[in-house]
């Protein structure tokens, strides 16, 4: 069954969410970043640099799973001078940086690592490849998504918003021994990936958007569309008995398990998976597999099948109205999973303004595959 899942968490995304402009929103993340000091990029140049991003990512380290991760990421260190590698780079032994990630936006959060407005086109691309060979071709699209969607903030006026305000950075070296974590991330959206022998864990990773949804090259992005119908698929699907015990509230809430909240206890509230007919636990694994879809399809498959062997212990709530506006807050948490949405009230309306979080209570930062 988990098999079947993680097919679904993988098809093409349906009312063009993200799939259909993921090659233009790449083309921007290389070339309308360029560091101040590159001078103009000329589409053929950037349309050149994406496709190097690609190649690198796809056949230049002739590996598969984390062999081709730790490729790549050599590779991106190759890109790098002396004084930026010293930006990037962090000793395994630093806890604090490890757990050092936030939503909030550049100005009001001091990150630490190589700044991604200061990396070559080089840099640059080395990195996408890092992030294209960890993640799926879904989860890869959607993060370029939400992170392109910081841009249409940054066009309203908005201080310390866009994509160059993102930061990269390596925690202990990368191997296919020995344990290491890469972190991207900014406002919006993270992703902490960590990275021991054949094993792969993407969490906590911060999975948010503003706008949620937005038009590029004449085509209509929304990062988390798909995620929100999932999520209402599985409310709708409720009965009357199993939708009093799920939804708590006539609106939405903020996240319990965001940024800074590593050590804080799962709430098991909602309904609980052993209370949900089979087919009803098929749209919660629905759901949760545009989560676990994140990683590539390797660790996608053996994420799924951990959280499927967990499912009748796990729970789903809501929060707000049973109505498809998408101003609603859902929480799935069980032994193995983590995940919220949470809509925000500032800058209009809630539905335009997403924070989520992926979470493993027993692997955070890989706390299960590094000890």
């Amino acid at each position: 069954m988990a098999e079947a899942f993680r097919e679904r968490a993988i098809v093409k995304v349906t009312r063009n969410r993200f799939a259909l402009v993921a090659a233009g929103i790449a083309l921007a993340l290389v070339g309308g970043c360029a560091s101040s000091d590159s001078g103009d990029t000329t589409a053929t140049a950037t349309a050149g640099a994406s496709a190097s991003a690609s190649t690198a990512a796809s056949s230049s380290t002739g590996t598969t799973g984390n062999a081709a991760i730790v490729s790549a990421a050599n590779t991106f260190l190759g890109t790098l001078s002396a004084t930026e590698k010293s930006a990037a780079l962090f000793d395994w032994s630093n806890t604090q940086q490890k757990t050092k990630w936030s939503n909030l936006p550049q100005g009001l959060y001091a990150r630490a690592g190589l700044m991604w407005e200061k990396m070559s086109d080089s840099a640059k691309n080395a990195w996408l490849a890092v992030m294209k060979v960890t993640l799926s071709d879904a989860g890869y699209k959607r993060v370029l998504a939400e992170w392109r969607a910081d841009d249409e903030l940054a066009g309203g006026g908005g201080c310390c918003y866009g994509q160059q305000y993102y930061w990269v950075a390596i925690i202990g070296t990368p191997s296919e021994s020995t344990p290491w974590q890469w972190q991207w991330g900014g406002h919006h959206v993270t992703v902490n990936a960590t990275v021991s022998g054949s094993k792969l864990a993407l969490y906590p990773s911060f999975i948010g958007a503003q706008p949620t949804s937005f038009t590029d090259s004449g085509s209509t992005v929304e990062p988390l569309g798909d995620i929100w119908d999932a999520a209402y698929a599985v409310v709708k699907s409720l009965d009357s008995s199993q939708k009093s015990g799920a939804v708590l509230g006539s609106s939405y809430i903020d996240l319990l398990y965001g940024p800074g909240e590593d050590d804080k206890e799962p709430s098991y509230e909602g309904v609980q998976g052993s209370k949900l007919t089979a087919a009803q636990k098929k749209l919660l694994l629905a759901l949760i597999g545009k989560y676990t879809g994140l990683a590539n399809d390797a660790a996608a498959k053996t994420r799924l099948a951990e959280i499927e062997d967990t499912l009748d212990d796990t729970y789903f709530c809501w929060y707000g109205p049973t109505t498809d506006t998408g101003d609603s807050y859902f929480r799935v948490t069980g032994p193995r999973v983590i995940i919220e949405y949470s809509p925000q009230s500032m800058g209009g309306s809630a539905a335009n303004h997403i924070h989520g979080i992926y979470r493993d209570p027993k692997n955070d930062y890989g706390a299960a595959i590094t000890g």
